[in-house]
This record gives structure tokens, sequence and C-alpha cells, in this order.
């Protein structure tokens, strides 16, 4: 039997403060089953995905396509704040699609020491899947030998020679032409372009333009820094490198030890460490073969020579995949402190991204047809080995495609 005070208690109103409160743990637990279940939000810090994706763009990341990954660590969400020590198998719930080619995936960077899902977030594109080969060619993306052309909005340095100094792009057209950059160089009848390939065929067309063709690094300081190291790899020419498939045996040589080393230890947790020329030791085992245990995948930046990508560290494990980026949902403009209107509520491009024909592949088709006289044999050039103060701030901030959560 209940009393008067009983019951006055049980009727009693909740303070504003308790409710208040009781709201926030609601919405907070709300956020993080969907932000671990279903969608992330995060925003894009710099330039290596431009022009698909650009500085400033609020990306909504599906984790619903290839699954949701389930935490592998202990500690307090949506931070890298953890517990250390403590982890947790790799786990991903079914989801329904795979990684494609072509696919924005926003993964985990692979070769920071910390758990899995505490690393800094990355945003790229999938160039080459598991079980492939691939190649860069004096700036052409070969998989399995086969070419696979710069897409649409991904953009490269490009060198234009004038049949007269004089001559000027348009600065005021630049972005409706799809030219992100010009710069000059030591021969006044030259400009090297940053451009998308609908860019670079603009600019062909002009009756000024005597020849466009890739601008190709030849610096042999490059070496060291790409993946693997010392093998005379640049940015522009670079491979073969095979990406490694689930359930595939390779045979072990000191050859591609350097390539599968970090495979075996760092993302597949094995001790691992070369004995002669053709014998190797896993987890104290001799061996002269390995049996990959999850697929890999080679991602690279839009903007090509502005993004720190698989050629400079490496594969993308499945396990550091966090989703798929399918939507810009807000975009603001921070050299003129304005959102940009077009890009709130854009689709993201993915496998329909890619063309049939390379860039010199169109010019020569239209001059053939009597536009122009075709081009003379393809130059290459030579970067400086120390870059300029302008060269610093794209290659050392736009290298980096790390993502921030939005707020």
């Amino acid at each position: 039997m209940s009393t008067p005070d009983s019951n006055a208690e049980t009727d009693a109103p909740k303070s504003e403060l308790r409710q208040w409160g009781e709201s926030l743990v609601v919405a907070v637990v709300i956020v993080l089953i969907v932000r671990t279940l279903l969608f992330d939000l995060f925003r894009i810090p710099t330039p290596s995905m431009e022009e698909n994706l650009l500085v400033g763009d609020y990306l909504v990341v599906s984790k619903l396509h290839y699954g949701p990954r389930m935490p592998m660590s202990l500690g307090i969400p949506l931070t890298s704040i953890h517990l250390p020590g403590v982890s947790f198998p790799y786990t991903r719930l079914p989801g329904f699609s795979q990684v494609q080619r072509g696919d924005p995936i926003v993964f985990n960077y692979p070769p920071d020491q910390e758990p899995v899902d505490r690393k800094v977030h990355y945003v790229k594109r999938v160039i080459g899947m598991p079980g492939e080969t691939l190649s860069v060619r004096d700036k052409l993306v070969h998989v399995n030998g086969d070419p696979l052309p710069l897409g649409q909005g991904m953009q490269q340095y490009w060198t234009v020679t004038k049949t007269d100094a004089r001559y000027q792009i348009p600065r005021t057209r630049m972005e409706a032409m799809g030219i992100s950059e010009v710069r000059r160089t030591q021969d006044e009848n030259t400009v090297r372009i940053l451009a998308t390939p609908a860019g670079a065929q603009r600019v062909s067309q002009r009756s000024w333009v005597q020849s466009i063709e890739p601008y190709v690094v030849q610096n042999s300081e490059y070496s060291e820094l790409m993946y693997p190291s010392g093998r005379g790899y640049t940015p522009d020419n670079y491979g073969p490198l095979h990406i490694p498939e689930k359930g595939e045996t390779v045979e072990l040589t000191a050859a591609n030890w350097p390539v599968y080393k970090p495979v075996i230890v760092q993302y597949e947790g094995h001790a691992a460490r070369q004995m002669t020329d053709s014998t190797f030791a896993v987890d104290g085992e001799r061996t002269t073969s390995y049996t990959f245990e999850q697929d890999y995948f080679f991602a690279m930046g839009d903007n090509r020579d502005n993004s720190q990508d698989s050629r400079f560290w490496g594969f993308v494990p499945m396990t550091h995949v966090v989703g798929k980026a399918v939507l810009t949902y807000f975009s603001w403009n921070h050299e003129s402190w304005l959102p940009r209107f077009g890009r709130i509520m854009r689709p993201i491009a993915d496998t329909e991204i890619f063309r049939d024909q390379t860039v010199m592949e169109q010019i020569s088709g239209r001059r053939a047809a009597g536009h122009r006289p075709a081009d003379g044999a393809k130059r290459t050039h030579t970067r400086p080995a120390a870059p300029s103060a302008l060269d610093a701030g794209s290659t050392a901030g736009g290298r980096r495609a790390a993502l921030k959560g939005a707020r």
C-alpha cells in the first residue's frame, strides 16, 4: 500500500536540469550508434582529391556499403584517447557491396602505429584491386598492363609550349576551363599548368598552343620516399607492384620481401624475418611462401601531383577501410568565407569517373582530323631536388589527405 508521501514523490515532476541530462544521454547514444554502424561525417582539410573533393567539403561516409566495422580498441568514442594494450579482433558486419575500383574510400592511415581504429583518417580513390599488378609509366597508370586514363575531375601537371610567349591563359577563366594553377618555367614559351583532362583538352584547342604533354618527374631523390624505397621509383614512373589478395599464396624472394614484409608483420601480425636469399621465417617456422589473410587495395589521390598515397606508403588493408564517401552534404570556401552552394548535397562520383581514352589520345585524334599538326616526341623534365616555397606548400600540405571529424 502506498502512502501519500510516496505518491507525491512519484508524481513530482523531474527538474529541468535532469530532463536536459537525460535528453543529452539519449542523443549521445543515438549519435554513437549511427556513427558506428551507419554513417560518419568528415571534413576535407587538404587538396589531394581536387577537383572532385575540395578543401572545406563535408562528407557523408557510408559504413553500410562494405559493412560496419566493429570497434578494435577500448577508449573514448570519436577521439584518439584509448586504453593501451587492449584490442579486439577485427570484425565487420555484412555490407551490401564490395570495394570497387573508383570508389572514394575513407580509411585509417596504415603506417600509423596506433590501434587501427584510432589512426588518422584518410580519403583516397581505389585504383588497384586485390590480385592485380599496378604500375605508373610516364604518369599514366597501368593495371595488369592495360592503361587506366586519368578520370574526370582528376588533375595533374601538364607542360604547355606556346608559339609566342606573349599569349597567356586568362586567369579569370582558369576555373571554368578546369585549370587550378599556372606556373612559369625557365623557358618563356613554356608554362606548367595543373589541370583536369577537360582543362588540358581546352588548352590544346587554343590556336597559340604548340604542344601540351604530361609533366613527368625525373628526380632520383624520390627513390627513398617511395614504397618500397630504393628501387628508383618516382610518383610518375612507379612499379610494377603486385597487390596482395586474400587467400593468395606467393613465393617469397629477396626481390619481393621489401614489398610484403610490412604486410606480413604490421597488417597481419606475424613475426617474420629473412634468413637467406630464398628462405624466410614466419612465426618461427622456416618457409619459402606466404598466404595472405585479407584483401589489400592501392589507393591514389585525384590530385595526382599533390597526394601522399599508396605510391609512398603502400597498400590499404581491408581492416583499415572505414567506409565509402557517398555525399558532400556541405562545402565551405575558406578564401571567400562563403558556402559553395553548388556542392551542397552533391553525390560523389565513383566507378563512372574513369574515361575510355587518355587525354593525349583524344588530342592526337582531334589533330589527326585536321585541327592541328601532331605533337613531337614527349619531353620529360627534371624537378629541382629542393622544392620552392610554393612547391613545399603544395606537396607537404597537399600530399597529406588526413580527414578531420566534422563538428
